[in-house]
């Protein structure tokens, strides 16, 4: 077991190198932040209150779900893909480590690494902005946590799903991209959930692409609590549970066919 946390800070300090790459991508979510927020408040200000957030709510899940983007993992990589691609997934197979658990660590120790020099930033530039309509007592934020870490690793379980498919298909830049664009629209980073048509909302809730998002911006921002907090946690451990388990088959029908392609 004691291989895991070892590859958790190997994730750490992995990501910790590309620091101009990180202060480039703390910017963007700043900017993209701040037109994010004007659009939501803009939406607001003309209706008054939208799904129970008014301007200042608005604008705080804008620049919450900026901060939590890089985090969470929203878009698709491919960085399975690419290793079933070359032929070294075999390498992973054959090492003394569950390739599955191992990747998931090291996506961790990414996210652990990434909640500071590309969270923080877009929420000082928010508080200076618009200001941020945020709970006062540690309870929303501590079961904020804990959401941040589930809906962590239900993005990297979907990820890592997503990814597997390259041990049948020979390129999967569609699919990737297929997931990006869903996992955009249905985390809540564009516009929160509860904004959608009701029949979409009800499309959006039932996949697993709110736990990653929505859910702990949700707990951050207090706009959840007691049973409903409970019953949101809940909700993302199941689908990281259901997540996994299909990749675990998905995984080992993909080992017995290996077959690799370039090398």
């Amino acid at each position: 077991m004691s291989a895991y946390p070892a590859l958790l800070a190997a994730g750490f300090r992995r990501w910790s190198t590309y620091r101009a790459a990180t202060a480039a991508g703390a910017l963007t979510n700043s900017v993209f932040g701040a037109v994010k927020a004007a659009v939501l408040t803009g939406t607001v200000g003309s209706a008054g209150v939208v799904a129970g957030y008014d301007a200042t709510q608005a604008a705080t899940f804008a620049w919450i779900s900026q901060a939590l983007l890089a985090p969470v993992g929203v878009f698709a990589d491919d960085e399975v893909a690419r290793r079933v691609r070359t032929g070294d997934i075999a390498v992973d197979l054959a090492r003394p480590v569950d390739p599955q658990l191992a990747a998931w660590a090291q996506d961790l120790g990414r996210a652990a690494f990434m909640l500071l020099p590309r969270g923080l930033p877009p929420l000082l530039v928010g508080a200076l902005l618009t200001g941020l309509s945020l709970p006062a007592g540690p309870l929303p934020h501590l079961l904020g946590l804990v959401a941040l870490a589930l809906g962590v690793s239900v993005s990297f379980a979907a990820r890592f799903l997503v990814n597997l498919t390259a041990f049948w298909l020979t390129e999967i830049r569609g699919v990737l991209l297929l997931y990006t664009v869903t996992a955009t629209l249905l985390t809540g980073l564009t516009i929160p959930v509860s904004w959608f048509p009701g029949w979409l909302e009800a499309l959006a809730r039932a996949t697993p692409f709110p736990s990653m998002l929505q859910t702990p911006a949700d707990l951050f921002t207090g706009r959840l609590g007691g049973a409903e907090a409970a019953r949101a946690v809940v909700v993302q451990a199941g689908w990281l549970v259901g997540l996994l388990l299909a990749g675990r088959v998905l995984l080992a029908a993909g080992s017995r066919r290996l077959v690799v392609q370039g090398g």
